[in-house]
């Protein structure tokens, strides 16, 4: 089964339904709208002037929003289609942003440079096989004294039913691979050219495990008990955010992570040549 190349057209068929979308809005991004969440830009703090690549980057919308905020910005991504938006993007919005298409484990010799910042948005290590591998190629980027800024849905959602996040009904150490058979996208009911995708779970252990033995050290792991989309149907919908009612029980939806290279030499591991 190759992975890569199932995703990818899986990937490369979603991104004219994504540019259309409500969900992504980048009509509304062009106006000026950011879809950074607020803890994220917290929680990074001032990117003005510095580098940062945003791996697994889809459109650009994020990488292109940290741009906004000052920084010299590289995105990455596997899929030609998504990477030519991304520009398009950047070139109508005159945003000055460079953008790769590469597989994110050839991020190091793609790129060629190392970053103050390496950013990773929510709903994407789910189509990596090989968090060890991630995490190296991460350090390989970053400059020292940079660091790896990752938000990403909790794990604990997978293991819950749908309809109301209270009964478990999956494995938390089935790591996959899974192989599924979906004719939509998570933007709504258009019908996808390539439907079978394969996806990868990670605990949180593995996560913190992968970036510590890449020789990152951990800054902090940050629980969120607000996600982005309706992934329960008992939450409730308030400012763009979706949380348990008020009442119940709760859990984290996301989690965030910051994790700081050293001085010393980099993973040998996927460095640049």
């Amino acid at each position: 089964m190759d992975y890569l190349q199932l995703n990818r057209a899986n990937w490369d068929s979603r991104v004219p339904i994504h540019v259309g979308s409500d969900f992504y809005d980048v009509e509304g991004f062009k106006a000026g709208r950011s879809p950074l969440r607020s803890f994220e830009v917290a929680e990074v703090g001032q990117v003005a002037g510095r580098r940062l690549a945003h791996l697994q980057c889809h459109l650009g919308l994020d990488a292109l929003a940290w741009a906004r905020l000052g920084a010299e910005v590289t995105g990455l991504d596997f899929s030609e289609a998504a990477i030519a938006q991304a520009r398009a993007i950047a070139d109508e919005c005159g945003i000055p942003a460079r953008f790769v298409t590469a597989d994110v484990y050839d991020a190091p010799r793609a790129l060629g440079e190392t970053y103050d910042i390496v950013y990773t948005g929510i709903g994407a290590l789910v189509w990596l096989p090989d968090l060890t591998r991630w995490a190296e190629t991460v350090a390989a980027l970053l400059k020292p004294g940079g660091f790896l800024y990752l938000a990403e849905f909790h794990p604990f959602t997978d293991l819950l039913d749908d309809e109301t996040g209270t009964t478990v009904t999956h494995d938390y150490f089935d790591r996959g691979p899974h192989v599924w058979e979906w004719p939509y996208t998570y933007t709504g009911d258009e019908v996808l050219e390539h439907q079978t995708s394969v996806q990868f779970r990670h605990t949180l252990g593995d996560v913190v495990s992968a970036v510590a033995a890449a020789g990152l050290r951990v800054e902090f792991l940050r629980e969120h008990g607000q996600t982005y989309f309706p992934r329960f149907a008992s939450l409730v919908e308030s400012g763009g955010e979706y949380r348990f009612p008020e009442g119940r029980p709760r859990f984290p939806l996301i989690y965030s992570l910051r994790a700081a290279a050293g001085s010393g030499p980099r993973p040998a591991a996927d460095r640049p040549a």
